[in-house]
């Protein structure tokens, strides 16, 4: 009786092995698929990071190393290696810097989840105490930031420098700097925005010349050339109207056919087509207009040769295909009403200008607005570089300084950068964990452990020695030493402040929030059901 019994409670053990073993399985998978998608990116972390040279289907290539755009161009197949993607893109999209450290933070979190899991701790009590622990995080981060007024253009620039450090272009960091900083305050109002639609900042790249020779334009600068043959380039007091129809002759609707038998009908063709095009043409010169721009039409050419003919005699400059996505940046910019039909241009639908002409830059030609009577909250940017790869990388290294520029008018505190700040949260986490019973302290300093692989990470790839580095960093921070941080350029540890290592507060705190939140959401998988379309 006794042996039929365990025979009995064996088999039922092996029945419930079998159903436990599954999630512990995939929880493994998942595990294993994000962490081996951070460590890839891994190496691009830090102004000493390396690069990744991506080439797509096409056989198009990029080089970059910035987090975002390396996920975001990978084939990922796995689809808790895709969760980190996602993270990626949130980060993106939240602070628009930070996207590997959020990444590798997230890869620390997994494994750090791994280790408890193995020590028999729920996958729920995990979850649950890492949100705790996020939440202790933003509180250490937030207390230990310093207040920023956006008058201070210094600390601005500083921020600025330290995003693109990291990048390709950091021996231009001097020249792009400035300009990030000067285009986010020119298009807001400090007092009253807390947020900067960066939709307003034009950027506009141009191949020839190099990154040094990038400008900021206030204005309105078009990539398109004049449409022109004999007519001006350069208008100097010009009245500028913009129509969306088209100065060419009508065409018959899709499916019906005009025969034209005899020369004769064919001449009355021709010269009515002739009147029609002189009558736009008067009328639009007897508005007082010298600058014209007509929208890209999709249902038949823009401008006619014999327009063109026209306006030439007429010394109208013409600029045509102006994108439809464009059309709203133009009129900000312009504070002009694009205008649908001829019967309405009329002179108080122009606007004026001081200069309007097209100027060489590098190979190819673009329009510059200058003088703009009373222009809208936007600026331009021409970003030149010495080819396609260079320029590409240099307009996601401005993008990421803006974006920078946008953290710290949303919140305005500044906190040090080079590793301190994970280093002081890892601190005082461990030291909180001590007053803490059950699971919760066991989590809270796995939490906190993981949190040093930010400045373990910046010191291997800056060739220094990561164990030597991250414990004399710790050794600091316990001295009080808030601010002392890895120097880089020195190969050691110092007070990052003075170094002007500075980021925004937004970027640390979004980065653990979201790093966390996904850690989270992948622990509670417990099994993966591929769906069959019928």
């Amino acid at each position: 009786m006794t042996a039929k019994m365990g025979a009995k409670s064996v088999g039922g053990a092996g029945l419930m092995k079998s159903k436990n073993t599954k999630p512990e399985e995939i929880r493994k998978s998942n595990i294993q698929a994000a962490k081996a998608l951070s460590d890839a990116v891994r190496t691009s972390l830090g102004p000493r990071g390396m690069d990744k040279m991506i080439q797509d289907a096409k056989g198009e290539v990029t080089i970059t190393n910035d987090g975002a755009t390396i996920l975001n161009q990978m084939n990922v197949i796995h689809p808790a290696a895709k969760m980190l993607v996602e993270l990626s893109k949130a980060q993106d999209i939240e602070a628009g810097d930070g996207t590997t450290s959020v990444v590798v933070l997230a890869g620390s979190l997994l494994e750090a989840a791994d280790k408890l899991l193995q020590k028999g701790i729920h996958p729920t009590s995990i979850s649950d105490s890492f949100q705790k622990a996020a939440s202790k995080s933003v509180e250490i981060l937030t207390s230990m930031a310093i207040p920023l007024d956006l008058s201070d253009r210094a600390s601005l620039l500083k921020s600025a420098n330290t995003s693109l450090n990291s990048k390709i272009v950091s021996q231009n960091s001097t020249e792009l700097s400035p300009i990030a900083v000067d285009s986010v305050l020119r298009i807001i109002d400090p007092t009253r925005e807390n947020n900067v639609n960066l939709k307003d900042i034009k950027i506009i790249k141009k191949l020839g010349g190099t990154v040094d020779d990038t400008e900021l334009v206030e204005g309105l600068v078009l990539e398109q050339r004049s449409s022109n043959v004999n007519g001006p380039k350069r208008v100097e007091k010009a009245r500028i109207g913009f129509i969306q129809f088209q100065v060419s002759p009508p065409k018959t609707d899709m499916d019906n056919q005009v025969v034209v038998s005899d020369y004769a009908m064919m001449d009355r063709v021709l010269k009515e087509e002739r009147a029609y095009i002189l009558n736009i043409v008067k009328q639009i010169k007897k508005a007082g207009c010298n600058v014209l721009l007509i929208q890209k039409s999709i249902l038949r050419d823009a401008l006619s040769d014999l327009a063109v003919h026209f306006f030439d005699k007429m010394k109208i400059m013409v600029v045509k295909d102006i994108e439809r996505e464009d059309v709203e940046f133009l009129c900000k910019t312009l504070t002009c009403r694009p205008i649908a039909s001829l019967d309405h241009f009329t002179a108080e639908n122009l606007v004026s200008a001081e200069c309007v002409e097209e100027v060489m830059t590098g190979a190819s030609k673009c329009i510059k607005f200058t003088g703009i009577a009373n222009p809208g909250k936007t600026v331009s940017i021409v970003i030149r570089g010495s080819n396609k790869l260079m320029l590409e990388e240099a307009d996601r290294s401005l993008h990421d300084a803006l974006c920078v520029i946008r953290c710290l008018v949303k919140k305005r505190f500044l906190i040090a950068g080079g590793g301190a700040p994970e280093t002081e949260i890892s601190r005082e986490l461990m030291l909180y964990a001590n007053s803490l019973t059950g699971a919760d302290a066991y989590c809270f300093k796995a939490f906190a452990e993981a949190l040093e692989i930010i400045p373990y990470t910046l010191s291997e790839n800056a060739g220094l020695n990561p164990i030597g580095t991250v414990t004399e960093l710790r050794n600091r921070h316990a001295q009080g030493e808030k601010t002392a941080g890895i120097n880089v350029r020195k190969g050691c540890i110092t007070n990052i402040l003075e170094e002007n290592v500075v980021q925004p507060l937004l970027v640390s705190t979004s980065a653990i929030t979201l790093a966390s939140e996904c850690v989270r959401s992948i622990l509670k998988i417990d099994d993966i059901v591929n769906t069959v379309r019928g």
